[in-house]
């Protein structure tokens, strides 16, 4: 069973020190011990980690939410670390208002290959850093039927907490990994995988036309805010495409952009 612990201050236990500053990425970086943590945020986050198979080191909760917390947890043998609002607030930098933190042990990711063999259709995050915008992709991955999430070295990490609040949990329902880049570009192709890069070109065919004559299997390739994809991932693309716009819009947010293409190209043929 959990075993409780009521605390007030970091110097009450050194476990504590996973939930310091966690409004700080870099600090966490360096606090994350050898094979990681991450620190899901919330009861429902934390029943769909465990659900998900992942195993928790400790949990940092409110009062009221301890009875609940433990309920989750079952039998495990996990450390709750409880208090009030203030003491919660002062450990974590900011006001924990879902009552519930755990520092989760990270599962180690699967092998891109392994992932994306049998896919039909895969969503590809070039150098993505806004975790918002990571959370929201993979929540249209989970919510339009794409297999997996191949992420870059580069992109936000989608077991942020914002990332997992903002994308309601889905990165624990679409498996997903990191692949090498642009050793990935031939990974994808290999595997047998259409490579369709999301971008304004010149010579980049219209969504809806290329939702019309689809390929079977697709690697849907988003770039980074701001300036897109990389030239080098434009030139692997076996298909540069395009959302058409209106009203003097020229693009989407990537997150939106890639629920509009995901929407659309989940029609083609089974």
């Amino acid at each position: 069973m959990p075993e409780l612990i009521r605390v007030r201050s970091l110097a009450d236990d050194p476990r504590l020190a996973d939930y310091a500053n966690l409004t700080d990425v870099a600090l966490r970086r360096r606090l994350e011990p050898a094979g990681g943590l991450y620190v899901a945020e919330g009861l429902k986050v934390l029943r769909r980690a465990l659900e998900a198979g992942h195993s928790p080191r400790s949990a940092l909760v409110l009062d009221r939410r301890a009875d609940e917390v433990v309920a989750a947890l079952g039998d495990r043998g996990t450390t709750v670390f409880v208090g009030d609002g203030p003491a919660l607030a002062a450990l974590a930098g900011f006001d924990v208002h879902r009552g519930v933190l755990a520092a989760m042990h990270r599962p180690a990711l699967p092998d891109p290959l392994e992932l994306i063999r049998d896919a039909r259709t895969v969503v590809v995050l070039e150098d993505v850093v806004e975790h918002a915008n990571v959370g929201a992709a993979f929540r249209s991955a989970a919510a339009l039927g794409a297999d997996s999430v191949l992420v870059t070295p580069r992109c936000a990490d989608p077991l942020y907490r914002r990332s997992i609040r903002v994308g309601m949990g889905a990165v624990f329902q679409v498996p997903w990994t990191r692949v090498p880049w642009p050793a990935g570009y031939e990974l994808i192709r290999g595997a047998g995988l259409h490579l369709a890069a999301l971008a304004l070109s010149d010579d980049a065919v219209e969504l809806d036309e290329f939702a019309r004559r689809a390929p079977e299997r697709i690697a849907l390739l988003l770039g980074t805010e701001g300036d897109g994809l990389s030239r080098r991932a434009l030139g692997a693309a076996d298909t540069v495409v395009r959302i058409e716009m209106a009203g003097g819009v020229d693009s989407l947010n990537v997150a939106a952009a890639s629920a509009v293409a995901l929407h659309a190209i989940r029609r083609r043929a089974s």
